[in-house]
């Protein structure tokens, strides 16, 4: 399989397209320098269009296709539950947190955290997000994303991987969140054309009428890849347990991921005003619905046409994330290129998204605290050096991490649920909870850490998602109750952040009560 003359030029036409838009767009005015505001915050001036696009391209990234593809593949319609409740999330997270956070005028997530519980909680999570984001997300993205190169060109995973990396920092690293952003309603387009493509194209190399008789035979042939709530007795119950994935921790991930995400809400922190960036959250909300049609239903045509020899059912069983590269070699000439550059767009512009939304933590919340007096120009440098830095270290550690593992997109999945839980409960009680402090939030943010990896290596038997709802009602409770026992927020907040005694007995706390938890989890796991 070998991409032809039309379709080197249709990917080199998108590559240089979009570099050249990247640049037009992060020109600033003459003499007036970039400054942090424009960097990481696109001069807070997105339209809503602009921020539900990149939000979508951010999001279906090659962890979204790549992953999700083979999940359809393996297991079925019911990997869509992550895309149809995200949704719901998006749409409670504009009416009910961005008003929050705008108000604030926050660049970053960890300061919502340091106005609310001090400058620990923010320096902890701040260090924990720069590390998530270097080491398993982008991890993910190159890696399933050099997987589908690689399939398609006979390139190495590795220089596959190279070649990902550098165009997008060729790219956002100069016009930051402004270029990204308002490139990424090209990857879009780009990307949901050539999704539907390959759904077609897949469809109808079924034995049927047309791709809609494809549909209806998949539908037909296939039933059970079609039920959203699972079975005890499927192999992929443990990834998505029945009924708990529709009421359980999916929501604590999701929440987790589109809430208090700062890779995913920093293009509404870039918003115009309160009601561009609401909007631009309704407007990704309706994308999301579209997502399983792009990426779960051809993993599932892909099973028949295993079975009939048109694609190695062999490999497929063995790595089920090689299904979409697979299915690619169906496009004809031309259209094989759109497809390509779909991928492309979608590896990109979330490659260009997580080096933005690192460089922002890095500099904003641990940088700038320990060099608080540099000049503007100064932290946009550190930020440029910082997410190129990051990407460099993601691509050393790409085949390590997640090479070895048999989905990529569950992987990412369950690295990220041992905090998430954490996460979800320190932004909840500290918008609703009046008594909930640092302590509580260093109790909630440990405690579910620890207790989570104890039971993963304790009870591996326990689905994740169910281990993820149990956490964090462990959690909620433990924070709220250690918050009453400690000192009141009132009382905190008139202590210097850099009083000994005060980080003495907070640091106290915070051990005390990570003990009882682990304990507990020790309890649990024995009995």
């Amino acid at each position: 399989m070998t991409l032809e003359t039309i379709d080197i030029v249709i990917i080199a036409g998108y590559a240089i397209a979009l570099l050249g838009i990247a640049l037009f767009v992060s020109r600033e005015p003459k003499g007036h320098d970039k400054n942090t505001e424009d960097y990481f915050l696109a001069g807070r001036a997105l339209p809503w269009w602009a921020i539900g696009a990149s939000l979508i391209a951010s999001n279906i990234s090659a962890e979204q296709i790549i992953g999700q593809s083979g999940q359809g593949y393996a297991v079925g319609i019911a990997i869509a539950a992550y895309e149809w409740q995200a949704a719901i999330v998006l749409i409670i997270v504009a009416k009910y947190f961005l008003p929050i956070f705008l108000k604030r005028k926050i660049y970053t997530m960890p300061q919502f955290l340091d106005q609310r519980y001090g400058h620990g909680v923010k320096t902890l999570m701040s260090f924990f997000w720069v590390a998530l984001y270097t080491a398993v997300n982008l991890t993910t993205v190159l890696w399933l994303g050099g997987l589908a190169v690689t399939s398609l060109t006979g390139w190495s995973v590795m220089t596959a991987m190279a070649a990902l990396a550098g165009f997008a920092a060729l790219y956002s690293l100069y016009g930051g969140l402004k270029a990204v952003a308002l490139t990424d309603i090209i990857q879009v387009v780009i990307l949901i054309l050539g999704g539907f493509a390959i759904t077609w194209i897949a469809l109808d190399a079924l034995p049927a009428k047309g791709a809609l008789g494809g549909l209806g035979l998949l539908w037909q042939e296939m039933p059970g890849h079609f039920e959203m709530i699972l079975d005890e007795s499927n192999p992929a119950y443990s990834d998505l347990p029945g009924i708990w994935t529709l009421l359980g921790g999916l929501w604590v991930l999701h929440f987790s991921y589109w809430g208090f995400n700062q890779y995913i809400i920093q293009r509404a922190l870039g918003a115009e005003n309160l009601g561009e960036a609401q909007r631009g959250l309704a407007f990704a909300a309706f994308l999301k619905i579209l997502v399983p049609f792009i990426v779960v239903i051809p993993g599932i045509a892909a099973v028949i046409l295993a079975q009939q020899g048109m694609l190695d059912g062999t490999a497929l069983a063995e790595k089920s994330d090689r299904t979409y590269g697979e299915l690619m070699s169906f496009a004809p000439a031309g259209l094989r290129g759109l497809v390509f550059a779909a991928l492309i767009a979608a590896v990109v512009s979330s490659l260009a998204s997580m080096m933005n939304s690192i460089s922002t933590i890095f500099t904003m919340d641990l940088y700038r605290s320990w060099k608080p007096d540099m000049g503007e120009h100064h932290y946009v440098t550190v930020g440029r050096v910082s997410a190129f830095s990051a990407m460099i270290v993601a691509l050393f550690l790409a085949r390590p991490f997640i090479g070895g593992f048999e989905s990529g997109f569950q992987t990412v999945q369950e690295y990220t649920g041992f905090i998430a839980p954490g996460i979800v409960v320190v932004f909840l009680l500290g918008f609703f909870d009046k008594k909930m402090n640092a302590v509580g939030a260093f109790t909630a943010l440990l405690g579910s850490l620890a207790v989570n990896v104890m039971l993963k290596f304790g009870m591996p038997d326990v689905p994740f998602i169910i281990r993820i709802w149990g956490v964090f009602m462990l959690s909620i409770v433990a924070a709220a109750v250690v918050s009453r026992m400690t000192t009141p927020p009132e009382e905190e907040q008139t202590v210097k952040l850099g009083d000994i005694a005060f980080a003495t007995t907070m640091l106290f706390n915070t051990l005390a009560m990570l003990t009882v938890a682990i304990l507990i989890g020790l309890y649990v796991i024995l009995w």
